[in-house]
């Protein structure tokens, strides 16, 4: 179970961004989780309660947002949403491809901030792609 070292990169990456963005709580962490990021979604939001215990971010909300996979079929020429992650076939013509061009991602792209010197909303986290977490097992 190698969530819960995810959920603690995460929530150290959550609470710098929360200070540089100038929040002073963060109500929601929305993070985009590839279906061929090797994360389990429940194991990640099991693991995430325990990570923010004691640390800025305790009592925040963890809203994960699944990323189907989607290739590029070179039969087609168009870039294509799978239904499922296997078979990498192409939902239209049904040709073959290997060429992922979403679905391994996991990002935290947004927190939901309280008080904050910029106001209440919801702001970009600006993490970008998180290479640090393993994009397949």
């Amino acid at each position: 179970m190698h969530e819960l070292s995810i959920a603690y990169s995460l929530a150290e990456i959550a609470v710098e961004a929360a200070e540089e963005a100038g929040l002073k709580q963060v109500k929601a962490l929305y993070v985009k989780l590839g279906v061929l990021s090797g994360v389990a979604k429940e194991a990640l939001l099991f693991s995430f309660d325990v990570a923010i215990q004691g640390t800025p971010l305790e009592g925040a909300r963890l809203i994960v947002e699944e990323v189907p996979v989607k290739v590029f079929c070179p039969d087609c020429q168009e870039a294509r949403i799978l239904p499922a992650p296997f078979p990498m076939r192409c939902p239209v013509c049904g040709g073959k491809t290997g060429q992922v061009l979403e679905g391994r991602e996991m990002e935290l792209s947004a927190l939901e901030g309280g008080d904050s010197n910029a106001g209440d909303g919801i702001y970009p986290a600006d993490c970008g792609n998180s290479s640090e977490y393993p994009e397949e097992k």
